[in-house]
């Protein structure tokens, strides 16, 4: 397995969207308009969910880039956490406008968190993308099931 340090990973993911031999920003030959459409169709839903629950990634953004376009696990999950930069924002700023935001506790949720992104990633790099897809699904269930015993 090739092991590259933080930088390398960082250039890894701006320099290729996943695929092999494709540049970020280089689409598929010749992209779709219902390709097009799926990818706007997935982050407004992803937009939705990010203001009316505070979630959108993950629960929203990796499952659709799977099912309907067809992603791997890891490929979803880096395209996701690359958008979430500016849905997060913007939904940040809305929110904050409100008077919703606690800024502090946001801080002292978001500064670990970075160190839980770099352990999770690289994690997620050492399994294989069935378990990733398994125990994303058991994260999910056990989400729904939480909620609907509360």
């Amino acid at each position: 397995m090739l092991r590259l340090g933080t930088r390398g990973l960082v250039w890894r993911a701006v320099s290729t969207s996943g695929l092999p031999g494709r540049p970020l920003g280089q689409a598929a030959a010749g992209p779709s308009l219902q390709r097009s459409l799926r990818l706007m169709a997935i982050g407004t839903l992803a937009g939705l969910f990010s203001g009316l629950f505070g979630v959108g990634g993950g629960s929203v953004i990796v499952p659709l880039l799977v099912l309907w376009l067809g992603y791997g696990e890891r490929a979803a999950t880096a395209t996701s956490l690359a958008a979430i930069v500016f849905i997060a924002g913007f939904a940040a700023a809305a929110q904050g406008l409100y008077g919703n935001v606690r800024l502090l506790d946001a801080v002292l949720v978001g500064v670990p968190a970075i160190g839980g992104v770099l352990i999770g990633t690289r994690l997620q790099q050492r399994l294989h993308p069935r378990a990733i897809a398994l125990l994303f699904a058991a994260v999910l269930v056990a989400s729904a099931v939480e909620l609907v015993l509360r």
